[in-house]
């Protein structure tokens, strides 16, 4: 059995000002996925620019700051949001939600797509095995701050988190920094190592990351003023990450089907 560390959430204070963990997470994920970038960028073929990466990064910040947070609210707390409107802005405090975060970027990818002349595609393909160091990154910071645990376990790495009660449970933060960060980004750094059709690399990183999540989801703890929906064991999480899954199967399908058409097509003119 472990014990959770009980870490302060701020790295340093000075007065009233502190500098938080959580917030260092962001900072980190944006930092790789700034020098990941540009390391795919430099591959034969790519068709993108080293310089291009910092511009395509402020518009992922974006997204992912402004749709995590709203995310979040919507789908986990809109009804403190009722009460207190400030709470949109304390993003240090914790609650940034994954999938709202998605849709964020999802938005302002197309909308880069649309100042550089590419297809919303083209740009998700590039960016996607850039996401997950920050994945990764931001469940450990979700550790720091002591939320998001999990369910109760007799397993022997089961933490007890001395704030909720004395049982140990699963560190599921844990779980989804290793699956959604490391494993996540191995799978998509590889695989996109080679050519692959338009919209295969963005669906294998809906389809892994709903596939952890949904996963992880069966032994984290649900949202307190949630709970569990239908069948007293779905969550919200399960219920958000199914479409990903579902999305990113038919986005694979469908760009293998066009790269075999497109081969076809090729070999008839050629014959």
């Amino acid at each position: 059995m472990l014990r959770y560390p009980n870490i302060d959430p701020a790295v340093f204070r000075i007065g009233d000002f502190a500098v938080h963990w959580y917030g260092l997470m962001y900072l980190i994920g944006f930092v790789a996925a700034w020098w990941l970038g540009r390391l795919r960028a430099r591959r034969p073929g790519t068709g993108w620019r080293e310089e291009e990466i910092a511009d395509l990064l402020f518009y992922g910040a974006l997204g992912v700051i402004l749709g995590g947070r709203i995310g979040y609210i919507l789908f986990y707390n809109f009804a403190l949001f009722l009460e207190d409107p400030l709470v949109l802005l304390r993003i240090w405090q914790g609650g940034m939600s994954f999938h709202g975060g998605l849709l964020g970027v999802l938005i302002a990818m197309w909308l880069y797509g649309h100042k550089t002349g590419r297809s919303f595609f083209q740009v998700t393909d590039f960016i996607a095995p850039l996401v997950p160091i920050g994945l990764g990154a931001g469940r450990i910071g979700n550790f720091i701050n002591g939320e998001l645990w999990g369910r109760p376990t007799d397993l022997p790495w089961g933490m007890v988190f001395p704030f909720v009660d004395q049982q140990p449970r699963h560190p599921s933060m844990l779980y989804e920094a290793l699956l959604e960060g490391l494993v996540l980004f191995l799978l998509l750094w590889f695989y996109s190592a080679k050519p692959r059709p338009t919209m295969a690399v963005s669906g294998l990183f809906l389809c892994g990351y709903g596939v952890f999540r949904f996963a992880v989801e069966f032994v984290r703890e649900p949202d307190a003023h949630i709970g569990y929906l239908a069948g007293g064991w779905l969550t919200m999480g399960h219920l958000l990450s199914a479409p990903m899954i579902l999305a990113g199967v038919l986005l694979m399908v469908a760009a293998q089907a066009r790269a075999e058409k497109a081969a076809d097509s090729q070999g008839s003119e050629r014959s």
